[in-house]
């Protein structure tokens, strides 16, 4: 079986899974959309290749990411619009929902192994040898996945202040614990399943923004927090 054909199928089972989360039936898609059942049927049996029209219909309508559908069908696509940022986290919980509904990918995954993993990493990236491994090894890594998504910008970002001097001990353990996570090849969903490989990585890069921000917030003055 060609790669194609195996991009396709993950389009199939991904059209499928949605379509069963929005308790939702190919006909009522159909009338939705105005794409024929019979094509909507051929698609998610991995009997006909869906075009970018119809994509853009299923974006719409299932409420999931232009960019993650077209992706999963086997389109060359690298997400660098200005709204990226959005799309990220919009792709991030549906495609999380979906795992879990479908089973996708059985019971070995979910955010909490993410938490777990990146609490790992942290302590190592204090320590001189996993410094040396983010200096030495991220360059390497983003250059391997290039257009995996748009998190590859915020990790650029975090590599950036792991490396500044004047880091606090606090954020450099946080940044160099998911710049680690990223780096490592033992990921809880595995980097060649398409077009999940990198969905852990992008959820563990939301995950340190968030504590980031929150290590922001606490540090302002007192009188920033009041309304």
């Amino acid at each position: 079986m060609s790669t194609s054909n195996n991009k396709n199928q993950n389009l199939g089972e991904l059209l499928k899974a949605l379509l069963k989360k929005r308790s939702l039936s190919m006909r009522k898609l159909s009338l939705a959309t105005g794409i024929d059942t019979a094509t909507i049927s051929r698609i998610a049996n991995n009997k006909q290749q869906a075009k970018p029209s119809h994509i853009k219909l299923f974006s719409q309508h299932l409420q999931v990411p232009e960019a993650t559908l077209l992706q999963s069908a086997g389109y060359d696509v690298e997400i660098t619009a200005k709204g990226a940022q959005n799309d990220m986290y919009d792709s991030i919980n549906s495609i999380n929902e979906v795992l879990v509904s479908s089973k996708f990918l059985g019971d070995q995954f979910n955010i909490v192994k993410v938490h777990e993993e990146l609490a790992k990493y942290e302590q190592y990236a204090l320590t001189e040898e996993g410094k040396q491994k983010i200096l030495k090894e991220f360059k390497t890594k983003v250059e391997e996945v290039k257009g995996a998504g748009p998190f590859i910008n915020e990790l650029k970002k975090m590599h950036k202040s792991f490396c500044e001097e004047d880091i606090s001990i606090e954020k450099r353990s946080i940044i160099g614990g998911v710049l680690l996570y990223f780096i490592s090849s033992t990921d809880i969903i595995p980097d060649y399943v398409f077009p999940f490989g990198y969905l852990d990585d992008a959820i563990a890069v939301q995950i340190i923004i968030e504590r980031l921000k929150k290590i922001e917030d606490l540090s302002k003055p007192n009188d920033e927090h009041e309304v």
